[in-house]
């Protein structure tokens, strides 16, 4: 039987067989989450600028009383989002707000203190304040829930959980997955006639 001879040293050194599968193997898993990087990013970006257009198209038509046939405005704001968004946000899902201010200053503004007794701009028990929104309790936004009415000012967000198309990236995401996005406009609303619209 005739035996095989090692290789010299330098010769083993300088062989360059299996140095593609080698070099493969090291560099796909980056390729391979830079590629999916992408496409991630790629869907969160999309979403964001669609959740833009469909809040500023619904805020269009809430500021006008304007409503789809057959549907009140409300519904008529939440088909405009629905229909905005291309299917990449289930409206169903998301938190869409509508709040009504008395003016621009306001939107945002916490309910004003007339007593705070530690000075933390927050109400604590036994301190007084104004209320505007009509709900009973204190609350960081004086918003009041609606569209409002003609010459109001009406802040319109939608807030959605977007999961990880992939599912690879979900631990980049956070604890549950998803990463929250936001879109939102203030508009004031055009002088428009009560009892038109719904």
């Amino acid at each position: 039987m005739r035996s095989i001879a090692p290789m010299p040293c330098h010769k083993v050194l300088r062989d360059e067989r299996g140095a593609a599968a080698i070099e493969t193997a090291l560099a796909l898993p980056i390729v391979i989450m830079v590629l999916v990087g992408a496409f991630e990013l790629g869907g969160i970006m999309i979403t964001e600028v669609l959740m833009e257009g469909a809040v500023r198209q619904a805020s269009r038509i809430g500021m006008t009383n304007d409503s789809y046939s057959g549907l009140t405005r409300e519904q008529t704001i939440r088909e405009i989002l629905q229909e905005g968004t291309l299917g990449f946000v289930d409206i169903d899902k998301a938190t869409v707000k509508k709040l009504v201010y008395t003016d621009f200053s306001s939107v945002g503004k916490p309910e004003p203190l007339t007593y705070d007794a530690n000075g933390n701009g927050r109400w604590d028990p036994g301190d007084t304040y104004v209320e505007i929104n009509g709900n009973g309790q204190w609350d960081e936004d004086m918003g009041k829930e609606g569209l409002g009415g003609p010459g109001d000012v009406v802040l319109y967000s939608v807030s959605y959980d977007y999961h990880s198309m992939t599912g690879l990236l979900s631990p980049l995401f956070g604890a549950d997955g998803a990463i929250t996005l936001k879109a939102s406009t203030v508009i004031r609303n055009e002088p428009f006639n009560v009892g038109s619209g719904s």
